[in-house]
C-alpha cells in the first residue's frame, strides 16, 4: 500500500475520536516530568499518576544534609465539560535533617493543591489535514500548523497546614496558584514540547514565580523519553533543576516510568530519582460511547419503521 493511502486510512479512523473530544486510545500521562499538559484526559475519564522517590541534599554554607524519600500522587478527572479537567496534586515527604549539632526527622506534605484546567484553544479542533493523492512530496512538506500551540489555563489553591516543617510559615494558609500551559506536537508527531508558566503562593509573604519546559520523544509504540528544565524564584527559595527520564507503556491504560533530577548550585545541592506508575479508568467513557451508539441504532430503526409506515399509508 502506498504511503499516502496509509495516511488517508489512518486519518479516516481517527475522525470519530477527534470529533468526540480529548480521549485517546492510549493513556496520556504527565509523568515522569513536572509539566502539566495542555490536553485533559477526556470527559468521563479518571486517571491516577503516582510515584515514589528518594532525595539527598547538602547545603555548603549552612552545612546540613537531608536524606529521605517521598510519595507523590495526582488524580485527574475529566468532568462536566470536554475541555475541563479537575486535578488534585499531593506530595508527601519523610526525611532526616542533619546538622553539626542536631538531627531532626521531618514528615509532612510538601504540596497539597486542588484546582482545574481548561483548554482554551486547540489548533487541531475541526482541522483535517488534506492528503494529496498525487504528490508524496506535498504530503511530506513542513506543516506550519504544528508551530501553533494548544493553550490551557490552570487555577487552583495551595493548602498548607499548621506546623508544616517544609512551609515558609508554621501557620495554616490557603493561597492561589495559576498557570499558563502551551503544547506543540512537532515533526512526525513523536516530538512534544510543553511549557508551563507558573505563579504560586500568590498573596503570601513569599510568592513564587517560575517555569517548566519539557521535550518528549516517542521512540517506539512502547518507549518514550524526555528532558526537562524547571526554574522558580522567590524570596524563600530559588533554584533551577534539570530532569530526565523514560516511560514504558504496559498497555493502553497503564504506564510505568523512571526519572532523575539535579540542580546547578550547592546552596543546597539536590539529587533525587524515582519510579512511578500511571493508570486510567475509561469504563465510564466506553459506557457513554456504547449508549450513544445504541441510541443512534435505535433511533435509526425507529426512523426506518416510521418511513415504512408512511410509505404504506401512501399506498392505502
Amino acid at each position: 500500500m502506498l504511503p499516502f493511502k496509509k495516511i488517508a486510512l489512518i486519518a479516516l479512523f481517527l475522525i470519530p475520536f477527534a470529533h468526540y473530544g480529548q480521549f485517546t486510545d492510549q493513556i496520556n500521562s504527565n509523568r515522569p516530568g513536572e509539566t502539566m499538559s495542555a490536553y485533559g484526559v477526556g470527559k468521563h475519564i479518571i486517571q491516577i499518576e503516582s510515584g515514589i522517590y528518594g532525595i539527598t541534599s547538602h547545603h555548603n554554607l549552612l552545612n546540613y544534609d537531608v536524606n529521605g524519600f517521598g510519595l507523590d500522587a495526582t488524580i485527574r478527572w475529566g468532568a462536566f465539560l470536554e475541555r475541563l479537567e479537575v486535578i488534585a496534586d499531593i506530595q508527601y515527604q519523610n526525611d532526616q535533617l542533619d546538622t553539626n549539632i542536631s538531627s531532626t526527622n521531618r514528615a509532612n506534605f510538601r504540596q497539597t493543591n486542588l484546582g482545574a484546567k481548561y483548554l482554551i484553544y486547540d489548533p487541531f479542533k475541526n482541522y483535517e489535514k488534506k492528503v494529496n493523492f498525487y504528490s508524496w512530496k506535498a504530503n511530506q512538506r513542513f506543516n506550519w500548523r504544528q508551530l501553533v500551540p494548544a493553550v490551557s489555563v490552570f487555577a487552583g489553591s495551595n493548602f498548607v497546614f499548621s506546623g508544616n516543617p517544609y512551609a515558609f510559615s508554621l501557620e495554616s494558609s490557603i493561597s492561589p496558584k495559576v498557570m499558563l500551559i502551551t503544547q506543540n506536537h512537532l515533526g512526525d508527531g513523536r516530538w512534544v514540547f510543553v511549557t508551563n508558566i507558573i505563579a504560586d503562593y500568590i498573596g503570601t509573604d513569599y510568592p513564587s514565580y517560575g517555569y517548566v519546559v519539557t521535550l518528549t520523544r516517542g521512540f517506539s509504540k512502547k518507549w518514550s523519553g524526555f528532558i526537562e528544565n524547571q526554574g522558580f524564584n522567590s524570596d524563600f527559595y530559588s533554584d533551577m533543576i534539570a530532569r530526565g527520564g523514560a516511560a514504558y507503556l504496559v498497555n493502553n491504560n497503564l504506564q510505568i516510568d523512571a526519572s532523575i533530577s539535579t540542580n546547578f548550585k550547592n546552596t543546597p545541592t539536590i539529587l533525587y530519582g524515582g519510579f512511578g506508575v500511571s493508570w486510567r479508568y475509561d469504563g465510564f467513557y466506553k459506557n457513554t460511547i456504547s449508549r450513544m451508539k445504541n441510541g443512534n441504532i435505535k433511533k435509526k430503526a425507529i426512523d426506518n419503521q416510521e418511513q415504512e409506515r408512511r410509505r404504506k399509508s401512501n399506498f392505502d
